[in-house]
C-alpha cells in the first residue's frame, strides 16, 4: 500500500490517465477499433528523442556546452543571460524537460561559487525565468516539447509552417526574457571570474558515444520532417543503444509513453459516445485556444492537448493554446515541477518564494503573450 500510494504521488498524470482509460472502457467495451486509437508515430518518435537526450545528458554533452558558453562570461547580466538563454534556446531542440533537468542543477552548481549575497539574490529569479524560458523557447520547433510532436504529426503541417505559426510568441518571449534580466541584474550588478564559473575537473564523455547519439538525433530530426518513416529512427535508435550504451534506457522518461497510451483510450472512447463528443465539439468551436489555455492551468498542456485535439480539427489553433497553456499555474506544464522539486530540494526555505514569483511571473507572460494572440488573430 505504501509503494502504490508513493507511485502515485510520483506519477499523478499516468495514475490519472490511467483511471480515466479503465473508467471509459467500461462505457466502450475493448474491442479491435481501441487498437486505431494508439498513435504510433508519436510514440516512436517521441521515444527515439527522450533516448538520444538521455545519452547525450549521461555523457555530459550539454554540461560541456554551458561550461563553453560560461567561459565568456564577466558579470552577473551576461550570467543570467547565458543560464536563462541555455534553457530558452536549448528546448528548442532537447525538450523544455531536458533542458531543466540539465541546466538547473548546472545553476546551483555554478552559483554555489559566487559570493553570498550575489547568490542569494540571483538563484531564485533565475531558476524562475529559467522554468519559463524552457516552456516558452520549446514551443517553436515541433520537438520542444510532448504536445507539439503530436499536434505536428497531427496537423499536417510543415517544419517551416509551424516555426512561422509560433514565431511571433517566441520572438515577444525573447525581449521579454531580456528586459527580466536587465531588471534582475540592476540589483545584483557585480563582475565575475570566469574561474569562479567554470571548473578546470569537469569529467569528459565518451567522445564517440556523443557523436553517435548526435547523428541519432540527425535520423530523428528526419523521421520527424518525414523524410525517413519514423520506424526507422526507432530501430535504430533502440539498437544503437542496447549494445553501445544500454543503461541509457533505463533513464528514459516511460511514464510519459504510457500516460500518452492512456490518453488515446480515453479520448478514443470519449469520441465513440455521441452525447459528449457533440457537446464538447460545439463548446470548442471558435475558442480552441482560451478552452487549451484554461485546460493546461489543471490538467497541464500535454493531457490537454491529447483530449482536445480529438473534438476539433483547429489543430493550429490547439498547438498555440497548449503552449501558451503553458504559462500560468505550476502544473501547467508539467516540466515547471522539475525547477520546483530542486529548489525544494536545494533550497526548502525558499519554496514559498520561490512559488510566489513564479506564479506571477507566469501570470505576466500569459497575458502579454494571450495580448499578442489577440492582436494576430
Amino acid at each position: 500500500m505504501k509503494l502504490l500510494k508513493q507511485f502515485i504521488q510520483q506519477e499523478t498524470v499516468l495514475t490519472t490517465a490511467a483511471v480515466l482509460a479503465v473508467v471509459s472502457a467500461f462505457f466502450v467495451l475493448p474491442d479491435m477499433q481501441y487498437l486505431g486509437y494508439i498513435d504510433l508515430r508519436t510514440l516512436a518518435i517521441l521515444f527515439s528523442l527522450m533516448t538520444v537526450m538521455a545519452g547525450l545528458r549521461r555523457q555530459g554533452f550539454f554540461d560541456g556546452l554551458g561550461r563553453a558558453l560560461l567561459s565568456r562570461t564577466h558579470s552577473t547580466f551576461q550570467l543570467t543571460l547565458v543560464l536563462v538563454g541555455l534553457c530558452f534556446f536549448g528546448s528548442m531542440f532537447i525538450t523544455n524537460d531536458v533542458s531543466l533537468l540539465t541546466f538547473v542543477p548546472f545553476t546551483f552548481v555554478v552559483l554555489s561559487r559566487l559570493g553570498t549575497d550575489v547568490r542569494r539574490s540571483l538563484l531564485i529569479p533565475v531558476v524562475c525565468m529559467q522554468t519559463i524560458a524552457a516552456n516558452l523557447g520549446s514551443m517553436l520547433t515541433p520537438i520542444g516539447n510532448p504536445q507539439n510532436l503530436y499536434l505536428y504529426g497531427k496537423s499536417g503541417m510543415s517544419i517551416g509552417g509551424f516555426v512561422l505559426l509560433m514565431l511571433p510568441y517566441t520572438l515577444v518571449s525573447l525581449l521579454l526574457l531580456l528586459a527580466w534580466a536587465a531588471l534582475v541584474c540592476r540589483k545584483a550588478s557585480a563582475a565575475l571570474s570566469v574561474d569562479e564559473l567554470v571548473s578546470s575537473s569537469a569529467s569528459q564523455g565518451n567522445q564517440k558515444i556523443i557523436l553517435l547519439y548526435l547523428v541519432l538525433f540527425a535520423v530523428c530530426l528526419l523521421s520527424v520532417i518525414r523524410v525517413l518513416p519514423y520506424g526507422i529512427a526507432f530501430v535504430a535508435v533502440l539498437v544503437c543503444a542496447l549494445f553501445a550504451d544500454p543503461r541509457t534506457l533505463r533513464t528514459v522518461d516511460y511514464s510519459l509513453l504510457l500516460t500518452f497510451v492512456a490518453f488515446f483510450i480515453f479520448i478514443g472512447n470519449l469520441g465513440r459516445i455521441p452525447a459528449f463528443s457533440g457537446w464538447l465539439q460545439e463548446f470548442l468551436t471558435g475558442r480552441e485556444v482560451l478552452v487549451a489555455v484554461l485546460a493546461s492551468q489543471v490538467t497541464s498542456n500535454v493531457p490537454a492537448a491529447l483530449l482536445l485535439s480529438g473534438f476539433t480539427a483547429e489543430t493550429q489553433a490547439l498547438i498555440i493554446g497548449t503552449n501558451l497553456g503553458g504559462l500560468g499555474t505550476l502544473i501547467a506544464s508539467m516540466a515547471s515541477l522539475i525547477s520546483y522539486r530542486q529548489i525544494a530540494r536545494e533550497l526548502p526555505q525558499g519554496k514559498k518564494q520561490y512559488f510566489g514569483l513564479f506564479t506571477l511571473s507566469n501570470l505576466i507572460f500569459l497575458a502579454i503573450l494571450l495580448g499578442v494572440w489577440f492582436l494576430l488573430r
